[in-house]
């Protein structure tokens, strides 16, 4: 909707309310106040799911060792971030290896808000630092991948032909694939007319990972589903898949030889590094969202 339909829309729906018998359908009463505060959201910048919480995956890139451990790096930045803001972060799935850093890791916060905030830290983040990994002490450059997805409503439907999904349980594994459940909990959905894919071993049972792998599925292609529609309507092309290495980073982190962190969208830098990697990101988030408001 553009604003001046919605503006129409919101009057419509406000002159409805007003009427003695608007009451008399409950379902469809709530169902017009919910749409009444996203349009007023929308009007107001929020995107539809601003409001709502988050499922965040982490996944390393060109980098090997290094790529990893800055998964672990990112993860407990943003775990720290949300930990300020009041918000509980519940992992559900990793893939470790044998130096204490991450393959990928997969986290959701259901808190409000949390959307709307760290949706903007989706992309390639990029990691410059003397290797703890190299005996001869050199400075490598290593690359990780940061998903931010929305959660949805129950009552939203995105559509999915059950035809097109890959479906595969196996067991939890540990670090260097140590078996630490003998039931194949875990469960795999691969969508393969676009290839994304989606792991959980978190919950108890087979049938609860699965719901979740699908929930999680769902917010995957819906996001590829606006970035393609956005990319029509400016007249670009996107890619299905973004490489995670040099050129396609949004924000690099630089340890050596000098210290800074900046992000390549709004040209903000910050010096303090520590700082950042302790989960103060406010600055880089509040300028990302003044760029796009």
């Amino acid at each position: 909707m553009n604003k001046e339909e919605i503006e129409i829309r919101i009057g419509e729906i406000e002159k409805a309310m007003n009427l003695p018998d608007f009451w008399e359908d409950k379902h469809e009463a709530q169902s017009m106040i919910k749409e009444l505060q996203e349009l007023k959201d929308e009007k107001q910048g929020f995107g539809k799911y601003d409001r709502g919480g988050s499922v965040v995956n982490i996944f390393a890139g060109a980098g090997g060792d290094d790529s990893e451990d800055f998964v672990g790096m990112l993860f407990s930045m943003y775990r720290k971030f949300c930990e300020n803001k009041g918000w509980d972060v519940d992992i559900l799935n990793t893939s470790s290896n044998n130096h204490g850093g991450y393959r990928n890791i997969t986290f959701e916060m259901k808190n409000k808000n949390v959307y709307g905030e760290l949706k903007g830290e989706s992309g390639v983040h990029r990691l410059v630092r003397i290797s703890p990994f190299d005996s001869n002490n050199k400075r490598h450059t290593s690359f990780a991948m940061v998903e931010v997805l929305p959660m949805f409503d129950k009552d939203i439907n995105i559509d999915i032909d059950e035809k097109e999904l890959s479906i595969t349980f196996t067991t939890s594994s540990g670090p260097g694939g140590q078996n630490v459940n003998k039931r194949e909990t875990a469960v795999r959905i691969v969508h393969e007319p676009t290839k994304l894919s989606v792991l959980i071993d978190s919950e108890r049972s087979q049938l609860q990972n699965r719901d979740k792998a699908m929930e999680i599925l769902r917010a995957k292609i819906y996001n590829r589903r606006e970035e393609e529609k956005r990319a029509k309507e400016s007249g670009m092309y996107i890619s299905s898949t973004t490489d995670i290495e040099w050129g396609n980073q949004i924000r690099s982190y630089v340890l050596h030889p000098y210290q800074m962190v900046k992000d390549h969208r709004t040209d903000t830098e910050v010096r303090n590094v520590d700082g950042v990697l302790d989960g103060e990101l406010d600055t880089f988030i509040n300028a990302y969202k003044e760029l796009n408001k």
